[in-house]
């Protein structure tokens, strides 16, 4: 069996969590089924880079991560994520906000 790769040394569980539940969050990359997401087949794509969901609980992966289990409306899925796979939708720092200009205002209507 292959070794859990443990990716970086930070202890995320160590801080809070980076989102709550029901923060609304966009998706950063694709995901595919590593074989754990029944009734699909192993490389099927289950989430798309810039789907919206939403996070409807959260745990922890081998004493070192968050893992948080959003729901995805539009595929109907609900995957685990890491947070460095999310964006928040929700709550942008001002300085992002800025930079959107007007387009901000359509961060609302995003669902």
């Amino acid at each position: 069996m292959a070794d859990i790769a443990r990716d970086d040394d930070v202890i995320e569980i160590e801080f809070p969590p980076r989102f709550a539940m029901g923060e609304r969050v966009a998706s950063r990359s694709v995901v595919r089924n590593d074989g754990t997401y029944n009734g699909k087949d192993i490389g099927a794509v289950l989430v798309n880079r810039g789907d919206v969901g939403y996070v409807r609980s959260v745990g922890t992966f081998l004493q070192q991560f968050y893992i948080y289990a959003v729901e995805f409306p539009a595929s109907g899925h609900r995957v685990g994520m890491r947070a460095k796979e999310l964006c928040t939708l929700d709550h942008l720092p001002e300085d992002v906000l800025a930079q959107l200009g007007e387009r901000a205002q359509q961060l609302g209507t995003i669902r």
